[in-house]
């Protein structure tokens, strides 16, 4: 992959203030920026998975070396990894690991991977001894573009996706876009649907950057969400919109086992949500005439033509009411209400509250127009 010149930092002005940082071979001048995030820290856990550690976090790493330069005192927990093991299991064994290791609230966690990584770790930092700090290194374009800014942190359940977790942010998050020249290509393209989601909710100047790189995009992406972030940091009100795509696409993963992607569900979500909206009069058709009309032609067309231009397999085998059925365990219902996130326009999506027993017909509508 050819790397972007890049260096950039953006701040992030919620309950806590942190930065991000954006830099080509970050890893290995981590400890430089972390002992400046972790004033009085001692010692640091690094928790990753096997694939993480065998690539980034083995003690011959460039991070430890850097880690250990900066004066660090170091080990390291190794997850099984995987959709499947982001349970209280594993934040249980990061806890226990912890305490084992005699960690107190003056020392730190590191979460180095992916999404899964970063939302295990950083649950285990928030309640392990009722909060100890940690930083974010996201591995993926997904945990960059997304999940490792805005201090959520969860686990899975039987019931759905993340319905355990804490608000907990970070002290610093560190991207290293050189970590993904590992990535295969399914990974890139669930960081991407993340990256597009982030231009149909608040930039649609996100689609050109694509074009340009991925990491022009990253970052346009993370300005999305701090914006929405410190607005709205505890998901009470605008924060939601962060959410399109993911009330059916978590259903759609969860009903598969977690077999089908982040991002594949997640499009396959955008999708189906934007086409029942349409079919419900939601969402105003574009007067073609208008020389204002930022899109002339139904949002549902713009992001099916976004859906082939990157190849994303959108389907699903299961039904409207066995994706409603999952969908109303998740945490975006209000009360008899289930939020739904719609677009009006690239970078205008709007909210509606939709009564929990309209949930499977809506996702029916989507389903007929779509002809999944």
């Amino acid at each position: 992959m050819e790397h972007d010149k890049i260096m950039e930092k953006i701040t992030i002005h919620a309950s806590k203030e942190y930065d991000i940082i954006i830099e080509n071979g970050l890893l290995s001048k981590a400890g430089t920026e972390i002992a400046k995030a972790l004033p009085g820290a001692g010692r640091l856990c690094v928790v990753c998975d096997r694939t993480v550690h065998r690539l980034y976090g083995s003690e011959d790493s460039p991070l430890q070396a850097s880690l250990a330069a900066g004066g660090f005192e170091l080990c390291t927990c190794v997850l099984q990894g995987g959709e499947t093991g982001k349970n209280i299991t594993s934040v249980s064994m990061i806890t226990d690991f912890l305490a084992a290791n005699h960690f107190t609230r003056s020392d730190a966690v590191i979460a180095l991977g992916g999404g899964i990584t970063g939302d295990l770790a950083g649950f285990a930092a928030s309640i392990y001894m009722r909060g100890i700090r940690f930083i974010q290194i996201p591995t993926t374009l997904l945990a960059m573009a997304d999940s490792s800014v805005g201090g959520k942190t969860g686990a899975n359940t039987e019931a759905g996706k993340n319905i355990i977790g804490t608000f907990w942010q970070p002290e610093l998050v560190i991207v290293d876009p050189e970590v993904l020249d590992t990535l295969p290509k399914k990974e890139l393209l669930n960081g991407l649907a993340e990256i597009i989601k982030s231009g149909f909710i608040g930039d649609e100047t996100i689609f050109d950057s694509i074009s340009d790189g991925l990491l022009p995009a990253v970052a346009k992406a993370i300005n999305v969400k701090r914006l929405i972030v410190e607005e709205d940091e505890r998901e009470t009100g605008r924060r939601r919109l962060l959410n399109f795509g993911h009330t059916i696409g978590h259903a759609i993963e969860k009903c598969s086992n977690y077999k089908i992607s982040h991002g594949n569900a997640v499009m396959t979500g955008m999708y189906l949500a934007t086409l029942a909206a349409e079919a419900k009069g939601w969402c105003k058709m574009p007067d073609r005439s208008a020389d204002s009309c930022p899109c002339a032609e139904p949002m549902s067309r713009y992001i099916k033509k976004v859906i082939e231009a990157f190849a994303y397999p959108v389907i699903t085998k299961y039904s409207a009411d066995e994706l409603a059925a999952v969908a109303l365990n998740d945490k975006k219902r209000d009360g008899e209400d289930i939020i739904i996130i719609y677009p009006v326009g690239p970078g205008n999506c709007q909210m509606k509250a939709l009564p929990q027993k309209d949930l499977a017909s809506f996702i029916d509508l989507g389903l007929a127009r779509a002809k999944l």
